[in-house]
């Protein structure tokens, strides 16, 4: 069974809980990315970041604006071990209305799973199927 280190995206950006909050939204827009492991200098995940815990800043501005990531992320974060069943990282996105999940080895961000991930994966598995069916049928001239 495939596990999270097998379809993890490991070049992961990562955010520190004292970055500002615009920066933080800056990075997620550069980046094209729905959420930010929030992380401590060694990498040890201290939270998450995501759209929807910035988007009362459309409303509170004004009051909101120079604050850090700390007052915004979502923690504990939402997470699961390499060696953790993808199955149960995709019973996790689904039930839980996320769009993506740390990975961590020891505590420690190593990568990161999204829903197109999966989605992905779900279609290079889908073109091994098509591929056995297919020299399965072809038979010897």
């Amino acid at each position: 069974m495939l596990q999270a280190k097998d379809i993890m995206t490991r070049q992961v950006v990562c955010i520190r809980r004292d970055t500002p909050i615009l920066e933080a939204i800056q990075l997620m827009a550069d980046n094209n990315i729905t959420g930010i492991p929030v992380v401590e200098d060694d990498l040890t995940l201290v939270g998450m970041l995501s759209e929807q815990d910035v988007l009362r800043l459309f409303h509170t501005y004004d009051d909101e604006k120079d604050r850090t990531v700390n007052d915004f992320m979502t923690q504990p974060a939402i997470h699961f071990e390499e060696n953790e069943l993808l199955l149960d990282v995709c019973y996790c996105l689904r039930d839980n209305s996320i769009r993506r999940v740390p990975v961590t080895l020891n505590g420690k961000v190593t990568g990161v799973i999204s829903r197109s991930d999966i989605l992905k994966c779900i279609l290079r598995q889908s073109k091994k199927t098509a591929n056995k069916q297919s020299k399965n049928q072809k038979s010897p001239a």
